[in-house]
């Protein structure tokens, strides 16, 4: 069995990716890795960005680690053949329903954000997201002509008592592990679904989970929380879209992009999937100058939730703590360090 499997991608994806075989090499030797052409580089070489045979490798392995998908190269491929069809679809085969996307504010770094340290210092916040329902799976969906010539647009958004049940389980479980509070999120003054998701949440808080802290807020008052206070947030469970946007926001916070993990993960037993929450970048690729860090902190969360090496992810993680203490920055963190350097830097802490 494939025990991490490398779906590098397209922009900056192999650049960083190659960072995270490197360190598995140093780390953990024996681990057996494969990889596969996956998003706009698949489709160059196969004609889809996920094949068939790919996604049953994903679902056969016991942890799937992938750089970023999609490019302007790409930008008039059919919708349903774009790198980013292929990433959903990954995400649907994988059946990986919670996105967990941790932002960590590294104390040495506390400088790089664009808000006050006395803000930002310490922050340690999970989001929570609805990985494969909401607006970008939802039906009926496309652009159509109307009479007149003009046309209209449509997404729907959708969500079943089933699927807030299972990912709010996710975030109250890790709440009662970090500080016990949960910060539901959603829009439930303009929108069903959002009135279904707080009640859902709600019944299920005090069916099951009475002894952790709940809070609802709307999700436009959670993203100016997250500006002016955002440590007050301890684990935030929130939609598909609505995930999406503030787990950007919350990036930021750290100082980069470049820094954040993220991991989906799905039933137990189940392959989980590891990606850095940055884009391909395609206006820095083939630089040399992205940093490795946020795909490294993926491969640490892959060791500690799939790949049952809490040992090594701690290890890992105190070893890119150390290479910042020491100084190791890339250009978006405020250093001139290259990915390979910065790399370079963690398997020395190591």
């Amino acid at each position: 069995m494939t025990d991490l499997l490398l779906l590098p991608g397209d922009g900056i994806g192999p650049e960083v990716t190659e960072q995270v075989r490197r360190v598995a090499s140093r780390l953990a030797n024996e681990l057996k890795i494969e990889e596969r052409p996956f998003g706009g580089a698949s489709f160059d070489k196969n004609g889809t960005p996920l094949p068939d045979e790919t996604l049953a490798e994903a679902k056969a392995a016991k942890a799937v680690l992938m750089g970023a998908v999609g490019g302007p190269k790409w930008a008039d491929a059919p919708r349903h053949l774009r790198p980013e069809a292929g990433l959903l679809n990954l995400r649907a085969g994988m059946e990986v329903f919670a996105n967990l996307r941790p932002a960590l504010c590294f104390g040495p770094l506390a400088d790089a954000s664009t808000l006050r340290r006395e803000v930002v210092e310490g922050l340690d916040i999970m989001i929570v997201r609805e990985l494969t329902g909401g607006v970008y799976f939802g039906q009926p969906r496309g652009v159509e002509t109307l009479p007149d010539g003009s046309k209209r647009g449509i997404d729907t958004q959708v969500y079943t008592t089933a699927e807030i049940e299972r990912v709010s389980r996710v975030a109250f479980e890790l709440a009662r592990g970090r500080r016990n509070k949960v910060t539901s999120a959603e829009k439930s003054n303009v929108m069903e679904t959002g009135l279904l998701w707080r009640e859902v949440v709600t019944a299920l808080h005090a069916r099951e989970y009475p002894d952790v802290t709940l809070e609802h807020m709307l999700a436009d008052n959670c993203a100016m929380q997250l500006v002016k206070n955002p440590r007050q947030f301890d684990v935030i469970v929130t939609d598909n879209l609505f995930g999406d946007i503030l787990s950007d926001e919350a990036a930021m916070l750290t100082g980069s992009l470049g820094m954040l993990p993220s991991a989906a993960i799905g039933a137990p037993g189940k392959p989980g999937l590891y990606e850095p929450i940055h884009g391909s970048a395609p206006d820095i690729a083939g630089q040399g100058v992205a940093n490795p860090l946020a795909a490294i902190l993926s491969f640490e969360m892959a060791l500690r939730w799939s790949l049952g090496r809490a040992d090594l992810a701690d290890k890992l993680f105190a070893a890119v703590a150390r290479a910042l203490e020491a100084g190791a920055r890339t250009r978006d963190i405020g250093g001139t360090l290259s990915t390979v350097q910065m790399a370079d830097a963690v398997i020395e802490a190591l």
